[in-house]
């Protein structure tokens, strides 16, 4: 299997390298024409379109919307009939990541000035949260339990989750997940229809204040054109693992963690840095022997074949550096201090430090969240987390001293901008000198 053998001694290896990262994230005009159809149908003709949109993609019969509303005793019978080692395994999962959590809460604050003016901040949790979650064959438990337990957290009031069924089939560890998490509602309805009805409320849907979680292209279009009406976590792209190694980790470790994340499908990106050619040569002779005996070997091939990469460093300095351009979801530090090295990261959606802390850890139960960004997006922003279920209000108690300060303060402001009702607003409490 040919996957690209880069070095960073190499002339135009820095073109290379941008080629590498380039990922053509254009939405599909065809796509996003009839998504803007279906959430325009929606918002007209609320519980009907859902249902006759959904009838026809998930093959359902359903006469009225409620009729696909799963009510709590069946959510926590899922949990019940689980396999014991299942159950134990998602309850124990959750446990972690809602101790995890319960560390970002933010917290109301204050302070009062000589003159007896107090400015502050309050936090407040969102109301009502929309979840998305795939749903038919593919199981992803995971993604209620990320989703779900950070805004249970935050103090959401209700969490409403919707997953499609279809042909009517119920995945029972989404369902249990969904008890774990304390979900309030669950709707078998998804796409771009889905979207639609969380964004703008119908008879039966109740309006949300903001959609998390992933889906297909059609929900990623839907997302795109609801915010603003409502607001969403973040447009997601292919899965990324980038992996630092000190040319001493086991090889067959490390082509398995490429394979983590290139498993997800063929746009997912793989790469490997080391200064060690030796240790490449021992990963490309691993990965070319163990992906034979991988069910989703087809999706592994293409997805480094073309995406993937082994890349030479002059020395782990050189690799902190070029980590920090790509700015991937996921960085595992391979290496002996591991804890250090972590210091030269500054772009990163989550960090793995060390030969036993494996990406997909991170998936499921290590603790914190598996929702990060995608292409280059963790320059600028970082992964899901009770602060994105929370929001700030500025608090302002000017005091009658405090107004005469700061009334000559901003009236002079005003004027300076040519807006005379500021002005005199302010000044209208200063009293006479």
């Amino acid at each position: 299997m040919k996957i690209k053998r880069l070095n960073t001694q190499d002339a135009g290896f820095d073109a290379e390298l941008k080629a590498l990262l380039a990922f053509e994230t254009a939405q599909d005009d065809s796509i996003d024409q009839v998504v803007a159809n279906i959430l325009k149908d929606v918002k007209s003709r609320g519980d009907e379109a859902v249902l006759e949109y959904t009838n026809r993609f998930d093959k359902t019969n359903a006469q009225h919307l409620a009729q696909l509303e799963i009510p709590q005793a069946e959510l926590h019978a899922a949990l019940n009939n689980l396999p014991p080692a299942q159950r134990e395994a998602l309850q124990a999962a959750a446990g972690r990541v809602r101790s995890y959590h319960e560390k970002q809460v933010m917290q109301s604050w204050h302070y009062t000035e000589a003159d007896g003016t107090l400015l502050g901040q309050q936090v407040t949790a969102l109301d009502r949260v929309g979840l998305y979650v795939p749903g038919g064959k593919a199981a992803y438990p995971s993604s209620v339990l990320m989703n779900a337990i950070p805004a249970k957290v935050a103090g959401v009031q209700e969490l409403i989750m919707v997953v499609p069924t279809p042909n009517g089939e119920k995945n029972p560890l989404v369902l249990a997940a969904a008890a774990v998490c304390g979900v309030d509602r669950v709707f078998c309805i998804g796409g771009a229809q889905a979207v639609g009805a969380l964004a703008y409320g119908t008879q039966t849907v109740p309006q949300v204040d903001k959609i998390v979680g992933p889906g297909n292209a059609y929900v990623a279009a839907a997302k795109r054109r609801v915010f603003g009406v409502v607001g969403i976590d973040m447009v997601a792209g292919p899965s990324e693992i980038l992996v630092i190694s000190d040319g001493k980790s086991n090889p067959d470790w490390t082509a398995m963690d490429l394979f983590s994340q290139a498993e997800h499908d063929e746009l997912a990106q793989a790469i490997l840095l080391s200064p060690s050619a030796d240790f490449l040569d021992q990963v490309q002779a691993s990965i070319e022997r163990q992906v034979v005996d991988m069910p989703r070997q087809d999706i592994i091939r293409t997805s480094l074949q073309n995406r993937g990469a082994l890349i030479q460093v002059k020395d782990l300095a050189e690799a902190a550096d070029i980590s920090n351009y790509i700015a991937p979801e996921h960085l595992e530090l391979s290496m002996d201090d591991a804890l250090s090295f972590s210091q030269r990261i500054k772009h990163a959606g989550a960090i793995f430090m060390g030969r036993d802390t494996c990406e997909a850890l991170g998936d499921y139960c290590a603790g914190p969240n598996h929702v990060l960004p995608t292409s280059r997006t963790a320059r600028f922003s970082s992964p899901l987390g009770v602060y994105d279920f929370q929001k700030r209000s500025s608090l302002i108690m000017v005091s009658a001293a405090g107004a005469q300060t700061l009334g000559k303060i901003a009236a002079t402001l005003a004027y300076g901008e040519g807006l005379q009702a500021h002005a005199r607003s302010a000044e209208y409490r200063l009293k006479p000198e």
